[in-house]
């Protein structure tokens, strides 16, 4: 009897077959191998429910020399959308099924954030977000002191989504690495203050502050307030930053679909094409040699379903900077849910 993936059992009885020569008995051998490989594979289930997700990010290194680059899903306002007011009909019914406070994004995210801080300990977290793009090739990274703002850069929804409270702090040291590193990768950058403004958010208030791709998602990863100082990086099309190692946490989020037009959030409402871009995204990721998965990656945007899926790149491009961040070594996918799958780069 040979144990095989999955719970299978492979049982091969002397009593009911004839074999003449070793040679035979060898070829049984070799069959049971393959058998196995290829159950194995089949088995090798991508993380899309919460026991799957909750191993793979579990069984990410801890207190390793480099702390991994992450992409993750940063997910919309409706992670925030009070359930007392939450929609009952229409489009933004369907998707609140699993993009609101508890659906599988909120709790994806809650089990990533608490695992984060459990297995690094970082010293500070750099974000990126795909709300933040720079204008002209310069990049800025926050240094805004004791508190961070918040930017509530949504428009057009519930007055209770612009009560939405997070408290964190930056860290002046850690912008001037954070600029230092961008120097030295050859990339302009510089800091941006409290007193700059970033523009205008759905409150008619101007000003600075983490976008709610920062401060949405980490009210479920961190809570209502964290400790651990918060730096935000803009991006742009061609950023591929250097790695920061010493013990900060690089954190890049976006979407992997992101159509307000088709508003095809979910995995029922998306039509094909939506659905075998989500597959290229997952086969692109799990190529092992560096170069050709870089390749592969790059290739995503000639795909068919990529402008279908972004119409604008700006959500798309923080899995690029995740993967410069984290170029060397391996990837693991954390989540592998339509439309908000979450990597760790750099293993």
């Amino acid at each position: 009897m040979e144990e095989l993936s999955c719970g299978w059992r492979l049982y091969i009885r002397p009593d009911r077959i004839s074999l003449s020569s070793k040679i035979k008995i060898s070829k049984i051998r070799l069959f049971t191998l393959a058998t196995t490989t290829l159950l194995h594979t089949m088995c090798d289930v991508l993380p899309t429910t919460r026991p799957q997700w909750q191993k793979a990010i579990n069984d990410l290194p801890s207190s390793p020399a480099k702390i991994p680059a992450f992409f993750f899903a940063h997910g919309q306002p409706m992670l925030v959308w009070p359930k007392a007011i939450a929609p009952s009909a229409g489009r933004f019914a369907e998707v609140y099924k699993t993009a609101g406070p508890d659906g599988e994004l909120a709790q994806f995210l809650q089990d990533f954030g608490k695992a984060l801080v459990e297995k690094y300990s970082p010293r500070a977290v750099v974000v990126f977000s795909a709300h933040w793009e720079s204008s002209g090739r310069e990049t800025l990274v926050t240094d805004y002191g004791e508190e961070n703002p918040l930017l509530m850069d949504y428009y057009g929804f519930p007055p209770d989504l612009y009560q939405v409270k997070f408290k964190s702090k930056g860290d002046s040291g850690v912008a001037q690495e954070v600029v230092a590193a961008l120097k030295e990768a050859g990339i302009s950058a510089r800091t941006t203050s409290i007193s700059e403004s970033r523009g205008m958010d759905g409150r008619n208030f101007r000003g600075p502050g983490l976008d709610h791709g920062v401060f949405v998602p980490f009210k479920h990863m961190f809570g209502d307030e964290m400790d651990i100082p918060v730096v935000q990086v803009s991006i742009d099309g061609s950023l591929n930053p250097a790695k920061e190692s010493r013990q900060v946490l690089i954190l890049s989020g976006g979407l992997t679909y992101h159509n307000l037009q088709e508003f095809a959030f979910t995995e029922s409402g998306a039509r094909p094409v939506h659905k075998e871009f989500h597959k290229a995204i997952l086969e692109a990721l799990q190529v092992e040699e560096p170069e050709a998965r870089q390749q592969a990656m790059y290739n995503l945007t000639n795909h068919p379903g990529f402008r279908p899926s972004h119409p604008r790149e700006d959500h798309f491009v923080p899995i690029y900077v995740a993967a410069g961040a984290g170029e060397e070594g391996q990837v693991k996918i954390l989540g592998a849910m339509y439309g908000i799958i979450s990597v760790a780069f750099g293993l």
